[in-house]
């Protein structure tokens, strides 16, 4: 008789766990499958969505099949010859490459040193290899006059040679 009880109570949890795994496939089947790839009901997205998103939100790169972001978005070879000094206007970026720099400005404040995180006062000196940021207009950088030749810049954004 206990052999007999025991083997019912197994054909029940065994039927039991077969019921709950028809009713779960069911469920998954029965999903909403309407919904647009990229919503927060489907979050699958596929590499062109992820690849539109980072191009609207970054600005480069092709969005909606047009043409890239403007030339100013490119880095620029720039030569400053000893003696000029070159400003970078609202938002630019420079990257000294081959020369010594020290930042110019028309007031007290500096430059942006990104790559060690400091203001760099004007007449101090800049960094080569350092990714330098212009929130505004009317600064820059020119060769130390104490060397012989002038400077090779990287530059993104509008710039003067003055």
């Amino acid at each position: 008789m206990e052999s007999i009880k025991r083997r019912l109570s197994w054909i029940g949890l065994i039927s039991l766990v077969i019921v709950i795994a028809t009713v779960g496939v069911n469920n998954v089947v029965e999903a909403d499958t309407n919904s647009p790839p990229g919503s927060t009901d489907d979050p699958i997205v596929t590499k062109s969505y992820v690849d539109r998103k980072i191009a609207e939100a970054t600005g480069v790169g092709p969005v909606g099949g047009g043409a890239g972001a403007g030339e100013s978005s490119k880095l620029q070879v720039v030569t400053v010859p000893l003696g000029k000094k070159i400003v970078v206007q609202d938002g630019g970026e420079l990257i000294v490459r081959s020369g010594k720099a020290v930042a110019y400005s028309t007031d007290a404040n500096g430059l942006s040193d990104m790559t060690d995180g400091l203001d760099i006062a004007p007449g101090k000196p800049v960094g080569t290899n350092h990714l330098i940021l212009f929130p505004r207009g009317g600064r820059g950088v020119q060769a130390d006059p104490k060397q012989k030749f002038g400077l090779i810049v990287l530059v993104r954004g509008n710039y003067q040679i003055q």
